[in-house]
C-alpha cells in the first residue's frame, strides 16, 4: 500500500466534517466564526488605468501565492465574461477590479506570471479569465484539493467552514454581476471571497501531504493549467432541456431554428438566452409544429404577455424549418466518439460489457479506499474506451501505456492500472 492507502484506511484521522483533524487526530468541536468585514475594509473598485497600474505594481510587489476569484453574470447576461475580478497577495492585500472599465488585464497576468494562482472550482473562471488577459502559469485548487483529500462538501463556504472554522455569508453568489454601480454588500462578499483562500490553500496542502496525496494534486493542478481552451461545442442546440421528447427530424429542425434566433436576438441585447425564450417553449413549439402564429400563441410559453411581432419571428423560424428539404434536416443524434452508450454494450459485445462490469466495480472501491470521487481517480470516459478496445496483450505495461494515451496523469496510472489489468481479463458469463 502507498501512504494514501495507509492514511484513508484510518478514519481515526478525519473529522466528522470531513475537515483535517487537529493535532491528536480528535474532531473540532468549536463554533464556527462569522467572517463579516474584510480585514482592512472592503477596498474601492478599481475602474480606470492609472488605478490599476498602481494594483499592478502592489501585486507584482507581493509575496507568496495570489487568491484569484471572478464573478460572472450568469443568467442574465449572454456569455461567460467576466464583471468583477478579486485578488489578494500578501503584501498587496485585496484587489476588486471591474473589468468592464478596464477590459485588458493582460498586463496584471504577466505581472503574476510564475506566481501560483489560487482558485476555487478554477475550471469554472479560467475561460473569463482568459478573455481579460489573465492566464496562469501555475494554480492552486481549492475546490479540487478537497475532493482529493476526500472531504465531503467542496463548497467554497464548506470548505472555509470546515478546514479554517470560519462562515463566509453567500448569499449573493447568484446576483446580476453586470450592475454598475455595484452596491456595498456585493463588495464586502466579493472580498470576503478571496479572503481566506490562501490560507485555505495551506491547510489543504498539509492535509494532501499527510494523506500522501499531494505529488497527486500537483500533477492535477498542471495539467488544468497547461490544458488548452476547450474547443467550441457542436450543434449546441442539441443540448436544449427535454430534448430527449423530440424524436422526428422536423422536430429536430424546428428546435435548431428557434434556439439559433433566440442565441442571436440574445448575443444582440446582451441578456441570457432563457430570457429571451425559454427551452420548454422551443420543445414545446418543435413538437407542436404550430401552422400560423395564433397557433403558435396558444402554446405554453408564448402567448403570455408576448407581442405579435415577437411570436411573428418566432412563427418565421417554425416555418423555415418546416421548409428544409429532407436532405437539409438534422440528424436524430450527433456522431459520437469512441464506445457506444454502456447499455448498449451486453447486445453489441458481452465481453466488452463484462470488462466494463469488472473494472466500474474495482475503480469504486479503489475510490472509496482512497477516499476520493471515482470520477478524480480516473476519468469514467477513460474507462470506457479502454474496456471498449483494450490493448492486444493485457499486462501492466499496456494498459498503463492505454491510459496515459487517454490523458490520465502519471499518478492515475500508477493507482489505476492493477485493478484495470484484472478487469480487463474479466470473462463474459
Amino acid at each position: 500500500m502507498t501512504d494514501a492507502h495507509d492514511t484513508a484506511a484510518d478514519s481515526s484521522l478525519r473529522t466528522t466534517g470531513g475537515a483535517p483533524p487537529d493535532d491528536g487526530g480528535s474532531s473540532a468541536t468549536e463554533a464556527p466564526i462569522p467572517l463579516l468585514e474584510p480585514r482592512e475594509g472592503i477596498p474601492p473598485v478599481i475602474a480606470d488605468e492609472d488605478a490599476l497600474a498602481r494594483t499592478i505594481a502592489a501585486f507584482a510587489a507581493g509575496s507568496g501565492p495570489v487568491a484569484v476569484d471572478a464573478e460572472r453574470a450568469s443568467g442574465y447576461r449572454y456569455g461567460q465574461r467576466a464583471y468583477l475580478v478579486q485578488l489578494r497577495r500578501e503584501g498587496a492585500g485585496t484587489a476588486l477590479i471591474d473589468p468592464v472599465a478596464c477590459p485588458d488585464l493582460s498586463a496584471l497576468g504577466e505581472a503574476l506570471s510564475g506566481v501560483e494562482w489560487v482558485l476555487h472550482a478554477a475550471t469554472q473562471d479560467l475561460p473569463c479569465l482568459r478573455e481579460i488577459g489573465m492566464v496562469p502559469t501555475r494554480l492552486f485548487d481549492t475546490e479540487l484539493a478537497g475532493r482529493l483529500a476526500g472531504f465531503p462538501r467542496v463548497g467554497l463556504g464548506a470548505m472555509v467552514e470546515g478546514v479554517l472554522g470560519f462562515v463566509l455569508e453567500k448569499g449573493h453568489s447568484a446576483v446580476d454581476w453586470s450592475t454598475r454601480p455595484l452596491p456595498e454588500p456585493w463588495l464586502r462578499y466579493a472580498a470576503l471571497d478571496v479572503e481566506l483562500l490562501v490560507d485555505l490553500r495551506d491547510a489543504l496542502e498539509k492535509e494532501l501531504d499527510r494523506q500522501g496525496k499531494l505529488e497527486w494534486a500537483r500533477q492535477e493542478f498542471d495539467a488544468i493549467a497547461s490544458a488548452p481552451p476547450p474547443e467550441p461545442r457542436k450543434d449546441p442546440w442539441r443540448r436544449t432541456s427535454g430534448m430527449h421528447k423530440v424524436r422526428r427530424r422536423r422536430q429536430l429542425a424546428v428546435v435548431r431554428e428557434l434556439w439559433q434566433t433566440r442565441d442571436r436576438i440574445a448575443q444582440r441585447r446582451d441578456v441570457s438566452p432563457g430570457k429571451v425564450l425559454g427551452d420548454a417553449a422551443i420543445v414545446e413549439a418543435a413538437l407542436a409544429l404550430p401552422a400560423n402564429v395564433h397557433a403558435l400563441a396558444a402554446l405554453n410559453g408564448f402567448g403570455h404577455r408576448m407581442g405579435k411581432r415577437q411570436l411573428e419571428q418566432w412563427q418565421a423560424a417554425v416555418d423555415r424549418a418546416k421548409g428544409l428539404s429532407e436532405a437539409q434536416l438534422p440528424q436524430p443524434g450527433q456522431p459520437v466518439a469512441g464506445p457506444p452508450p454502456p447499455r448498449a454494450w451486453a447486445d453489441k459485445d458481452p465481453a466488452a460489457a463484462a470488462r466494463l462490469s469488472a473494472a466500474r466495480a474495482a475503480v469504486s472501491a479503489l475510490a472509496e479506499e482512497l477516499t476520493m470521487p471515482q470520477e478524480n481517480l480516473i476519468a469514467p470516459d477513460t474507462v470506457r474506451r479502454v474496456c471498449w478496445e483494450p490493448p492486444a496483450v493485457v499486462d501492466a505495461a499496456s494498459v498503463a501505456e492505454a491510459l496515459a494515451g487517454h490523458g490520465a496523469r502519471a499518478w492515475q496510472v500508477e493507482q489505476v492500472t492493477p485493478v484495470l489489468v484484472t478487469a480487463l481479463s474479466a470473462k463474459a458469463p
